[in-house]
């Protein structure tokens, strides 16, 4: 992971604007909100599965820095005000408190968009209709079918979080969460040219890795510190938000998230040896304490 990582970091640095304009500020707070920090498990995703298929790096390199993208502007757009009113993130003032509201706002718009750019130019596929591919797959993921739709469903979860249901909260952390690293690994798949088979038994991985993952974060703002997660915690409790956590408690929550991940790892099985990273990302998610 810190190899992809320290190579992810590289390609964003490259991929992002400069310039001594007017523009200059905004400039800035994209590259706060993207370089220096995150576990870049997204990314990670996307060059293994893509190196599943013997696809060069300097291609899934490209495509998992778009996915990252949009997952720094979601951050950024998270952290205002009027969503989840956050100050600290990795670690350090959120964008929006680094800057301003609205420099806050059109960075993450400018990050999304970079990331739709980045996808669509023939550097990343010499294929027109792999990379248009690329583009749906990452915009149904993003849109307000995926992530955004997620983060509606996440703010009903605050506002009435006492009715809420574990399905409820299974299909939206699907939504919020899953989403994305599903696109992740579907990218990988997408620039391999993966058969049917292989993109349902990555579709199964990701579907299983994205709830583990999402629980471990319940678990963290449960039990974790702000200076070692790096963001504030507790805050979901407090709000009475309803959470894996709140519905399942904090034992089963732990043993739920243990159990998708061995269910991820087994649905691998198809590719072997290649895919013990893979299957060691999977560990990780509910390991982790970050």
């Amino acid at each position: 992971m810190t190899e992809v990582a320290d190579r992810i970091e590289e390609t964003l640095a490259a991929l992002l604007p400069r310039g001594d304009g007017p523009e200059t500020r905004v400039f800035e707070a994209m590259a706060y909100a993207s370089l220096d920090g995150g576990k870049r498990l997204r990314p990670f995703l996307t060059v293994q599965t893509a190196r599943l298929f013997d696809v060069p790096d300097s291609r899934s390199l490209r495509a998992g820095a778009a996915i990252e993208l949009v997952h720094c502007y979601s951050l950024v757009h998270d952290d205002l005000p009027a969503m989840d009113d956050d100050d600290l993130r990795r670690g350090r003032p959120s964008n929006h408190v680094a800057f301003d509201e609205a420099t806050a706002i059109l960075a993450g718009d400018a990050l999304q968009t970079l990331a739709f750019e980045v996808l669509a130019d023939p550097a990343t596929h010499p294929d027109g209709e792999v990379r248009a591919g690329l583009v749906a797959a990452l915009a149904a993921a993003a849109g307000a079918r995926g992530m955004v739709g997620g983060q509606m469903f996440d703010i009903a979860a605050e506002t009435d979080g006492a009715g809420f249901t574990l399905e409820q909260i299974v299909r939206l952390q699907r939504l919020k969460t899953g989403r994305l690293f599903d696109v992740s690994c579907q990218a990988g798949a997408i620039l391999g040219g993966a058969n049917e088979a292989e993109r349902s038994a990555l579709a199964a991985y990701t579907e299983d890795l994205g709830l583990a993952f999402q629980i471990a974060d319940d678990i963290l703002d449960e039990t974790g510190n702000a200076a070692e997660v790096g963001k504030k915690v507790g805050k979901d409790a407090s709000a009475g938000k309803a959470t894996f956590i709140s519905i399942l408690g904090l034992d089963a929550a732990r043993e739920r998230a243990n159990l998708l991940a061995l269910q991820a790892v087994k649905v691998l099985e198809c590719f072997g040896a290649r895919a013990d990273l893979l299957r060691e990302a999977a560990h990780f998610a509910v390991g982790r304490r970050t």
